[in-house]
């Protein structure tokens, strides 16, 4: 078995222009988003990002780096909106496909099973087929039922956090819930995954056996990243950053404290980031004292 380790400097390596990017998670949870930062800090434009989606999206969507989102929703889960993906929705300055869930996960389902569909009552009779004319729909070859014909999903590559992973590409999830990642790896050539720490093989089985939900068949490399899911949760690790969070949702909504916010948060490396996360909640605290 091969050593997968990657930096977060190799993520530009395996990402180019006009591909197709997953990105695991859950809305403001467990997203990976120290390789969604790092994704910033590249010359990488012009993506199509397949997601249910949280702050990842408005980030790349305010650095113009995405032409196309394939989702379920977009939410901060305790903000419903997020500033910059709503503007970027409502200027039409991105194309978009926007399925109800059910009809995402088939599409991820198809995806990651190689069928070029799979069938679905999601959808009928619905608004969902308005905003996607490209839908069609498709008989029962054994009754008269109708269904919606979800395309199967493909991605060139996946970003995908984890609490735990070893050297050789398995990952671990210890909180409530895998959400969808090991279905995003599969249904991509090449998945990148985050973890919180690294750990020996042996160490995984520390836990319950179902927890261990990504296979290292399906991932290419693996990065350490202490809170690379930060501002969103990684629980048991840590929860979402409600105070940081709205800070970042706050300052979206007017173009002078975005300058301000990237000034202070997304112009320099990741290390740079986490100090200045934590020079953001002392300040908070001397305020409040």
């Amino acid at each position: 078995m091969s050593d997968k380790t990657l930096s977060l400097e190799d993520l530009p390596h395996h990402i180019e222009s006009g591909m197709t990017v997953g990105i695991g998670g859950w809305g403001s949870r467990r997203k990976p988003m120290a390789l969604v930062r790092q994704l910033l800090r590249s010359d990488v434009t012009d993506l199509t990002l397949v997601t249910l989606g949280g702050p990842e999206v408005g980030l790349l969507c305010a650095a113009g780096k995405v032409r196309k989102i394939i989702y379920g929703f977009v939410s901060l889960d305790s903000i419903p909106l997020d500033p910059h993906f709503q503007a970027a929705r409502e200027s039409a300055s991105i194309e978009s496909a926007e399925y109800d869930e059910g009809m995402f996960v088939a599409a991820l389902r198809a995806g990651a099973s190689r069928l070029s569909f799979l069938p679905s009552r999601a959808g009928l009779e619905s608004d969902v087929l308005t905003m996607n004319p490209d839908l069609k729909t498709v008989a029962s070859p054994y009754d008269d039922d109708v269904y919606v014909a979800v395309p199967g999903v493909r991605m060139d590559v996946s970003l995908i956090h984890m609490n735990r992973g070893d050297v050789h590409g398995n990952g671990q999830y210890l909180g409530p819930d895998p959400y969808f990642d090991d279905l995003f790896s599969r249904a991509s050539e090449r998945t990148i995954m985050s973890v919180e720490k690294i750990v020996e093989t042996s160490e995984l089985s520390d836990h319950p056996f179902q927890t261990m939900v990504i296979n290292r068949m399906y991932v290419s490399g693996v990065v350490e990243t202490p809170r690379g899911a930060h501002f969103t949760s990684c629980v048991p690790d840590y929860d979402r950053d409600e105070k940081f969070q709205k800070h970042y949702a706050t300052a979206a909504r007017d173009a002078a404290a975005w300058q301000e916010f990237e000034q202070a948060f997304l112009a320099g490396d990741e290390a740079s980031y986490q100090q200045a996360v934590r020079d953001f909640h002392t300040a908070a605290s001397e305020e409040r004292a």
